[in-house]
């Protein structure tokens, strides 16, 4: 099991777990997800960690589409977007990049969600570890995580 399995289990929300074969060296983790799942693309979630005026912040997107840095500004109410470097990510979150999930992380981030969430019943996103996704309502994850959602897409 992993935090982000944990952490769900622990708060009571009905979710599925779903794990695939994942090709290590494939950089392409989300669009791999979605196919071994059989799901659209836009339905399967990825999680990034950013810098928010340098302080982190997590923004989880469609893996078909990119986060727009200014839409996501004004979703978390800071001039300056940016990337997070991988070992910052990690360090941060406490998983590998590629397998970053929104749940269980070692300390609660602020969060935004795209609203194409909300065009589903179930998103996936990240179960903590590559080959691993969790099925979850988008209710359940914005709750969860106390997150807004914006559009977030470019």
């Amino acid at each position: 099991m992993t935090p982000a399995v944990r952490a769900l289990e622990a708060a009571g929300v009905e979710f599925s777990i779903h794990a695939f074969s994942h090709d290590p060296a494939a950089r392409e983790y989300g669009t791999d997800a979605a196919d071994a799942l059989g799901v659209e693309r836009d339905q399967v979630f990825k999680t990034l960690v950013v810098l928010a005026d340098a302080a982190p912040a997590v923004a989880i997107v469609p893996v078909s589409a990119q986060l727009s840095f200014k839409a996501a500004g004004a979703a978390l109410g800071t001039k300056r977007v940016e990337m997070c470097d991988t070992t910052r990510a990690e360090r941060t979150t406490g998983y590998v990049v590629g397998g970053i999930s929104p749940f269980g992380q070692r300390k609660r981030l602020a969060t935004i969600i795209d609203s194409t969430c909300e065009r589903y019943e179930r998103i996936y996103v990240s179960g903590g570890r590559r080959g691993l996704d969790l099925g979850v309502a988008p209710a359940d994850l914005v709750r969860l995580l106390d997150a807004t959602i914006a559009p977030l897409t470019a």
